[in-house]
């Protein structure tokens, strides 16, 4: 530990995907290796940090609404921003009053030494580069939650689809080779997680800066010893090949849980986004999995009101999920993202109506949702539970993905536990039967 460090504080406020919880928690224990002491983003620090998101406005809104919390609560402090939002606008973010820091893709994992650049210039620092520059890949993961880390095992994309603004926010796909990444699954073995979720921007494309592949990378973590589970966060359905649903199917650590991209059910909408499917191989995507994984989760995500979604279009969606047999859906609003050809799209769909139907889909995901527990009652699992404490119960999770709650008990955190699925204590979740 590094003296000069040991009296000062530092908040971490998270907002977006798994990945970027993945990226902050690497870059606080690049703090906390020398000497500063993390606290949670409402308690007095000397330094916040906000790593943000700008998938939807209200994302940039969350970070400045952030910033504003901070200086009234803590007026004297530095404040650096950091990720997706500060790359594409750096200078609006360092126009907020408060600010000191806004780095981009490329520096934020170079954090620390420009606070203290900082902390002896007393100059605010805006750096936010070109985008094409972006080449280089900054391992991650996540610590903190004591039975599960997020992994990256990829970053960038190069799809260019219509609504999103990711690929000039994180760059170009790009990974670090399989056994730097086997290197980092092994490290957090030694930290005692028993759990790894994949995560990056479009993890099926891994391999493509090494000449490798999501299927090898995959099979080689099986390996690892410590980890005894493993799910795969969400991947491009043209990507989910067969091989890979086949290898899940087989393996004992990588779990019957799949999280993928849908948004929209419509071919036209798709074409419209430029997603590189259509909803047919989707459909097929999600059968391979059910014939070989009956009981497999799978999660999709949908955009509402994209340019040109009409009710007729809409409706394709609606009875399209309503077909698939799902498990949850993830809803997500359109809005217009500055820059992305779909901002200049016509036919844009109104605010109300685009509630309108996030309503029914998330209705339909409730009763998805609900049918997928009542289709697991009776069955037998294993579940990995966790260390909050919420009111003297604790939760966990089976391997795909049924929430179960157990009176707390601190010999269970961590532990993989064998149970019946019996009853169900409230509309989706299990109450632990223990023997």
């Amino acid at each position: 530990m590094e003296l000069q460090y040991q009296n000062r504080k530092v908040a971490f406020h998270t907002l977006g995907c798994k990945l970027n919880f993945s990226e902050s928690s690497t870059i606080a224990r690049d703090f906390t290796e020398k000497g500063y002491q993390r606290v949670k983003f409402d308690e007095l620090a000397d330094v916040y940090v906000i790593n943000t998101c700008t998938v939807t406005d209200q994302a940039d809104k969350k970070c400045r609404q952030s910033v504003k919390k901070i200086i009234k609560q803590n007026p004297n402090a530095l404040v650096a921003v950091i990720g997706c939002y500060a790359q594409l606008n750096s200078k609006e973010i360092m126009n907020i009053p408060g600010v000191g820091i806004v780095l981009g893709a490329n520096e934020k994992f170079n954090l620390f030494q420009y606070i203290e650049h900082h902390n002896q210039t007393h100059q605010n620092i805006e750096h936010s580069c070109e985008i094409d520059s972006v080449i280089k890949f900054d391992p991650a993961y996540s610590s903190g939650d004591r039975t599960r880390s997020f992994l990256k095992v990829q970053d960038g994309c190069n799809y260019p689809c219509t609504y999103c603004t990711i690929p000039n926010a994180r760059g170009k796909s790009r990974n670090a080779g399989i056994a730097e990444t086997i290197n980092q699954a092994k490290e957090i073995a030694t930290k005692g997680y028993k759990e790894i979720i994949l995560t990056g921007v479009n993890i099926g494309d891994f391999g493509r800066s090494t000449g490798e592949s999501f299927l090898e990378l995959i099979k080689e973590l099986d390996r690892v010893e410590g980890i005894e589970r493993y799910r795969i966060s969400s991947i491009e359905p043209n990507l989910l090949k067969d091989e890979i649903i086949e290898f899940v199917s087989k393996s004992r650590k990588f779990l019957p849980h799949f999280h993928i991209p849908l948004q929209s059910g419509s071919n036209d909408i798709l074409a419209l986004m430029k997603r590189r499917y259509k909803r047919e191989l989707f459909a097929s995507r999600v059968q391979k999995i059910k014939e070989l994984m009956p009981s497999a989760f799978i999660g999709v995500d949908v955009i509402v009101g994209f340019p040109g979604e009409t009710e007729e279009k809409f409706k394709e969606t609606k009875d399209f999920l309503n077909y698939l047999d799902v498990s949850f859906l993830h809803v997500f609003s359109y809005s217009v993202r500055p820059g992305t050809p779909a901002a200049e799209m016509p036919d844009k769909v109104s605010n109300i109506t685009i509630q309108n139907r996030s309503k029914l889909l998330h209705q339909l995901s409730e009763k998805k949702h609900h049918q997928f527990y009542e289709q697991n009652i009776n069955r037998n699992e294993i579940v990995l539970f966790e260390a909050k404490n919420e009111g003297g119960k604790m939760f966990g999770f089976t391997r795909n993905y049924l929430k179960v709650e157990a009176p707390y008990f601190k010999e269970r955190i961590n532990q993989l536990l064998p149970l019946k699925l019996e009853k169900l204590s409230c509309k989706d979740c299990f109450e632990a039967q223990f023997a």
